[in-house]
């Protein structure tokens, strides 16, 4: 189909979207989209518009498969709109941009005085990576809504800055759980000892969520001086954080850790149990030779065979 041939075929199909009908508008706006041309935007831009919500509301979806600024500004108008669904169809679009010019668009709205408007925009800010949202979003980890933090956090942490460490290092202290998650999982980017401070502090966290996070997040760090830390963890109440401990310790290869791991070969848990095997064979101390050998035949399969691949890790060396 020529250049020519697509743009008629869809200025034919959007004439439908002048029927007074608002059921044939939506159908039609499907069709549009449906073409997957670049000549759709302009119909699809002008549906979000639309007096029927109905008809917004598929075109907000619609927009989600296209780029560009002139998108960016139709979602930015739909993320506004009165209607809910409408306005959460253009926030579910706006993080599926990959225009990093669609940035302009966004930027002006992340002092909205709706707290669900600054969220979306704040997300799709997070997916574009763009540089310029970093003084707004550190700005943003001061806003009265949890939720505005979280995306901020996401910005943040996406733009991968050691800059910006004391700005998520505070955000790992916040009032609100999940913004702590978001801090916590944002520090594995920084490879030093200054993030593994951070997240071996979010160790003690009231939500054990954050505890699993600062865990896997310190296996990440890679930082050895984290290890006494970790190994505290693994009398957490929280089996999920005794798992990412394990796992910690496994990355970090802490010798000093293997006493502690060996008791657990023999947790009740089974999943427990392979993971302790699996952070025996990567640390490769061989005085876990004889106590692994002594649960070769664990009644777990999936732990005999950790077992197995352990002893194999540790006669290697």
């Amino acid at each position: 189909m020529s250049a020519f041939e697509s743009f008629s075929d869809v200025a034919e199909i959007a004439e439908n979207l002048q029927s007074p009908d608002a059921s044939v508008r939506r159908l039609t706006v499907i069709e549009i989209a449906e073409t997957a041309s670049d000549e759709a935007v302009p119909h699809l831009v002008a549906a979000i518009s639309d007096t029927a919500p109905e008809v917004r509301l598929q075109a907000a979806r619609a927009l989600g498969e296209f780029d560009g600024l002139s998108v960016a500004q139709a979602l930015v108008r739909g993320v506004t709109d009165a209607d809910r669904d409408v306005a959460s169809a253009a926030a579910e679009s706006l993080a599926e941009l990959r225009d990093t010019a669609a940035d302009a668009a966004l930027l002006p709205l992340v002092s909205h005085q709706s707290a669900f408007v600054r969220e979306a925009i704040f997300r799709a800010l997070k997916e574009l990576r763009s540089a310029i949202a970093l003084g707004p979003a550190i700005s943003a980890l001061q806003d009265a809504d949890a939720a505005v933090r979280v995306q901020a956090v996401g910005v943040i942490g996406y733009l991968k800055s050691n800059e910006t460490l004391p700005s998520l290092i505070s955000a790992a202290r916040d009032t609100d759980a999940q913004v702590r998650l978001a801090a916590v999982n944002a520090l594995s980017f920084a490879r030093n000892a200054v993030a593994a401070q951070a997240a071996s502090g979010a160790l003690a966290d009231d939500a054990w969520q954050v505890r699993a996070a600062a865990a896997e997040t310190l296996g990440r760090i890679g930082e050895i001086s984290a290890a006494a830390a970790v190994k505290g963890a693994l009398g957490d109440t929280f089996w999920q954080v005794r798992q990412k401990a394990l796992q910690c310790l496994g990355k970090l290869k802490a010798r000093d850790a293997v006493p502690a791991i060996l008791s657990i070969l023999d947790d009740p848990l089974p999943s427990l149990r392979k993971e302790a095997a699996a952070a025996l064979g990567d640390i490769g101390d061989i005085s876990a030779q004889a106590p692994l050998a002594a649960h070769a035949a664990d009644p777990d399969p999936d732990v005999r065979k950790t077992v197995a691949w352990a002893l194999g890790r540790l006669l290697e060396r």
